[in-house]
């Protein structure tokens, strides 16, 4: 879990006072920024406390985080210091957060990025790590996975050493996010308290974290008489709980699918979830019927035709990488899903986006 976690507006400016216990002489920070952030530095990067050799970093989310990108961050920075950094804070979305997480611990692992992806593999404790979200509902500011694209398949850095040592929730820095951006995200959090609540790997504490997640979307996205300010302090609180839900139980079926199309396709991770969960209501009835409402509550389009020109190879290729994720196939379906779900069950599904 991650031990410290600063709440409430304008958290964001204590950022000095938070981090100068743990800075080593001279040894910098190395921020890692959202570049969307880049052309407006008033409202980041003029309120950072830089000191000596601090740096800051702007890095593209135009793509999902892949592990190569990681390595060359990684690469950039241990060419440019020699000792290791003070600390990695992360400025931006679920994608930024991620490679955060990866960059920290890559900094004291041998090896590529694409050599952890998977469960329990990091040996070493990370470099302390600073998450800071600017846009709400990933959960990645608390869970214990970053999600890589690798040169062989989608999978997270789950570890022990993953979580952020300290997280700075701020509302003020996601007042000003782009209506489709906002909805995308958001959902991304309900769809994990959906898979988490149905799940067989469902437990007490997944149980409470979700459910209060589930209602705080509920309210946030159906009901119309929420002012903006409380409406962004209430998501940014439901992404913590859905991120801890799923940090303690596992997501289901939409996120395995939507990381085949990430992986062949390069749908970002929000839209891909909308995408394929709005096809799923034999797994999830009730969940993708009040998905539908909100959709049509807040006069969002989905894109179609998405799969409409994939090649065969392709649509082999995506069910490969879904079909591999079986953690969240067992939590979806039980001990058993491989009698229920296969390659020509996930193709029809596929093909329907």
């Amino acid at each position: 879990m991650v031990p410290k976690v600063v709440f409430g507006k304008g958290a964001f400016d204590q950022i000095g006072e938070i981090i100068s216990p743990v800075r080593n002489g001279i040894a910098p920070f190395i921020y890692l920024i959202d570049s969307v952030f880049e052309n407006n530095i008033s409202f980041i990067e003029d309120r950072i406390p830089l000191r000596s050799m601090d740096e800051i970093i702007y890095v593209s989310t135009e793509e999902e985080p892949k592990t190569s990108q990681v390595d060359e961050l990684v690469n950039r920075i241990n060419s440019t210091y020699q000792f290791a950094p003070s600390g990695i804070i992360g400025i931006g979305g679920g994608s930024i957060l991620d490679l955060s997480k990866a960059v920290a611990i890559m900094l004291t692992n041998p090896g590529s990025a694409a050599d952890y992806q998977g469960w329990d593999l990091v040996k070493n404790k990370a470099v302390y790590h600073v998450g800071i979200p600017t846009i709400s509902g990933t959960g990645a500011e608390v869970s214990r996975t970053t999600v890589l694209t690798g040169p062989e398949r989608k999978l997270g850095i789950n570890s022990d050493f993953t979580p952020f040592d300290q997280v700075i929730l701020d509302p003020e820095l996601i007042n000003n996010v782009p209506k489709n951006q906002w909805f995308y995200t958001g959902m991304d959090c309900y769809i994990h308290c959906v898979e988490s609540l149905n799940g067989t790997y469902l437990n007490a504490f997944s149980q409470s974290y979700g459910e209060k997640a589930l209602d705080l979307c509920k309210e946030i996205f159906l009901e119309n008489d929420l002012e903006k300010e409380d409406a962004d302090s209430k998501l940014m609180m439901a992404s913590w709980h859905g991120g801890m839900s799923i940090a303690y139980s596992q997501v289901g079926v939409a996120h395995a699918m939507s990381y085949g199309l990430a992986y062949v396709l390069g749908t970002k991770h929000g839209v891909g979830n909308c995408i394929v969960f709005d096809k799923l209501e034999k797994y999830y009835p009730e969940g993708v019927a009040i998905f539908k409402k909100m959709k049509e509550y807040h006069n969002i389009t989905l894109p179609v035709g998405v799969c409409a020109d994939i090649t065969s190879e392709q649509l082999d290729t995506m069910c490969e990488v879904a079909l591999s994720l079986e953690p969240l196939w067992e939590n979806a379906l039980g001990k058993d899903w491989k009698s229920e779900v296969n390659a020509e069950v996930l193709k029809k599904i596929y093909r329907s986006l």
